[in-house]
Parts: structure tokens; sequence; C-alpha cells
């Protein structure tokens, strides 16, 4: 989820949706217009509007500090993982020595979550924040369950051995 927050030193409407994001546990990225002519530019471009604060979720804008409006589009932002999965029972055959059961994963995303936490071509998804992963349905329930912005513990297997690393989806 990509979110940007457009503000200014001294708006209090600022501060209240940068508090709200964090207790979401949402990151985001603070352009100060004040500041950096260019954000104020950026801002009132894709905003039409001058005033702060200006927040993009996702590419969608939100003009001040419209709390249910954040919400739903902080519904609507599901993490992901960034990595093509399937059934790790599926790929046995073609790839004899993995695991029987977890998440098989095909591809990884670059500068995906699964990229950053080191995850490659072939590696079994056997556990994500504690929960087993018997299928690749049961990752996806998991990661769309899972807090966006905070790291969370993932489980896989490489080349017969048991991993552990954290992502931050």
């Amino acid at each position: 989820m990509n979110v940007v927050v457009y503000t200014t030193p001294t708006c209090g409407y600022c501060y209240q949706a940068k508090e709200f994001l964090k207790r979401q546990g949402v990151r985001f990225v603070e352009k100060s217009v004040a500041a950096d002519q260019q954000a104020a530019m950026e801002m009132v471009r894709i905003s039409g509007q001058q005033g702060v604060p200006v927040i993009t979720v996702d590419g969608q804008v939100v003009v001040g500090f419209d709390q249910p409006r954040l919400r739903q589009l902080l519904k609507q932002s599901k993490p992901k993982l960034g990595a093509s999965i399937a059934d790790a029972a599926s790929q046995v055959k073609a790839a004899p020595g993995i695991p029987s059961s977890g998440a098989y994963v095909g591809s990884v995303r670059p500068g995906s979550p699964a990229e950053r936490a080191g995850l490659d071509h072939g590696d079994v998804i056997v556990a994500l924040g504690g929960q087993a992963v018997a299928r690749a349905s049961d990752l996806h329930h998991l990661v769309s369950q899972m807090p966006t912005g905070r790291d969370v513990s993932l489980t896989y297997v490489r080349q017969g051995q048991e991993r552990n690393t954290l992502v931050r989806l």
C-alpha cells in the first residue's frame, strides 16, 4: 500500500491524520508542502487543492482529514506478499524434495515484501505470523488478515532446511 500525506508543520488536521494512520499500522510518506515547493505543486496537480492535508492511498485522493473515507480506502487496500504461489503438494513431482504441505513459491515480484524477506523460487512457506500454512489458500487468507506496515514472522523451507524471517506486508 502506498500512502502519502501532504502536510504543513502548523496543520492540526495533518497531525490528526498522521496519528490516525499510525494507529492503523499504516506506513506513509510525509511531504511538507511548506518546505518542498515540488511537493506543493504535486499536491495541487493531483488534488486541485492548496489546503492540507491531502492524502493519497494507492493513488486515490482524500482532501482533508476524512476519516470515514480513509477507513474505506485502507480496508480496500489488502496487504500483498508479492509472490506467485501454489499448493506444495501439487509441486512434489516437479520438484522432488520439497515438503508435501505448504505454499510453494513459483516467482517473486521485484521490490515486493516477498523479495525484501528473502524468498526465492522453490521456497515453501509453512507458517505466517505463527499460523500453519498447509495450502496456498491458507497463505492467501493469512496475508489478507495481517496488519499492514508491521513485521510478521514467516517460516519457509529452502533446500530441506527450515528458515525463519520477517516480512513487512
